[in-house]
C-alpha cells in the first residue's frame, strides 16, 4: 500500500475521534464529506488485528477509537474525519463477533445479540443480518452479521457454533435449510440440505 497520508493524518484522526465526547455516540461519519487525503498503512488482518506500519496497533482503547471512525464507500475502507478521509486496508471484514447471546425482545421474539472485538454490540434483524459465505477453496462457511452502515463482524468459529446450536430447519424452494431467527428474520446458516449430506 502506498502511503501518501501522513503521520499528521493519523493524528488527526485521532484528535477528531477523542473530540466525540464520551456518552454522545458514534461520531456521524456518514455526514462526513472530506476530501480524499491518499492512503495510511493501517491494515485490519482477517483475525481482527490492526496493523500500522506493519506492527499490530497493542492500545486496545486506539483501536477502538479507529473503529468509531471507519467507513466504507464505494472505493474502499476509510478513517473520517471532517476534514480528513484516508483510505485503509481490509483483509477481510473490519470486525470479529466474539461473543453472542440470545435475549428476548419486547416483543417476545428471540434476538441474537453480537459483540464485536472493538465493543460494538449489534441485534442481528432486518436492519443487520447474518450471512454465511462458503469459501470456494475449504469448503469452510464463513459467516458475518451487518454491525452499522455497511460494515460487517466475522462470526468466530466458536460463536458460531453456537448460532449453529440453535438452528432449526426451514422448507425452502431450494430444499431443507437451517437457519435462524432473530428480531423477526430469519437467517440461512448452511446451504440447502447441507445438513443432510
Amino acid at each position: 500500500m502506498t502511503q501518501t497520508g501522513t503521520r499528521g493524518g493519523l493524528e488527526g484522526v485521532v484528535a477528531a475521534a477523542k473530540a466525540q465526547a464520551p456518552g454522545r455516540g458514534l461520531p456521524p461519519v456518514h455526514l462526513w464529506n472530506p476530501a480524499h487525503c491518499g492512503d495510511i498503512d493501517i491494515v485490519i488482518r482477517k483475525s481482527g488485528l490492526w496493523f500500522h506500519e506493519g506492527t499490530p496497533i497493542g492500545r486496545e482503547a486506539l483501536v477502538r477509537l479507529f473503529s468509531t471512525v471507519l467507513r466504507k464507500d464505494p472505493d474502499g475502507f476509510h478513517l473520517v474525519t471532517p476534514v480528513e478521509k484516508l483510505r485503509i486496508e481490509v483483509e477481510d471484514a473490519p470486525f470479529v463477533a466474539i461473543r453472542v447471546d440470545a435475549v428476548t425482545d419486547e416483543a417476545g421474539r428471540q434476538v441474537l445479540r453480537f459483540l464485536t472485538n472493538v465493543g460494538d454490540v449489534t441485534d442481528a434483524g432486518p436492519d443487520n443480518p447474518i450471512r454465511v459465505e462458503v469459501d470456494p477453496e475449504s469448503g469452510e462457511p464463513r459467516p458475518y452479521v451487518h454491525v452499522r452502515r455497511g460494515l460487517e463482524a466475522l462470526i468466530a468459529r466458536p460463536v458460531f457454533y453456537e448460532v449453529s446450536e440453535l438452528a432449526q430447519e426451514r422448507m425452502l424452494p431450494e430444499g431443507p435449510t437451517m437457519g435462524v431467527e432473530s428480531g423477526g428474520a430469519w437467517f440461512a446458516v448452511s446451504p440447502p440440505g447441507a445438513h443432510l449430506e
